[in-house]
């Protein structure tokens, strides 16, 4: 294993309304990652914790969201294997992390 990629996510939405959003889009994602063959395999809120893991291709990555009044810290633990494409995934994480973070207009 890999060592764990981390993304911190700051947003002025606080816990309870990041959490929300959180939530939803882990809704929107389940189904789009589904149609993709993409399994997820754990989707668990504990408190402000959400720990995850995912297999595609025989590749099992996990992690754990833990949502702060002020910032959203996104941890994925990775198989060797797929550690190459950890600066990608870290940029995807960031852009998505905004776009679902960000204050709706």
């Amino acid at each position: 294993m890999a060592k764990p990629m981390v993304v911190e996510i700051p947003h002025e939405l606080g816990r309870d309304e990041a959490r929300r959003r959180i939530d939803e889009g882990t809704a929107r994602v389940r189904e789009a990652l589904g149609k993709s063959g993409i399994a997820i395999n754990t989707l668990n809120w504990t408190g402000d914790r959400l720990d995850y893991s995912v297999t595609a291709l025989t590749q099992t990555v996990d992690g754990q969201i833990d949502v702060g009044p002020d910032v959203v810290r996104v941890e994925v633990r990775m198989p060797l294997l797929l550690s190459m494409f950890a600066q990608k995934i870290q940029k995807i994480v960031g852009k998505e992390g905004n776009k679902l973070l960000l204050p709706k207009k």
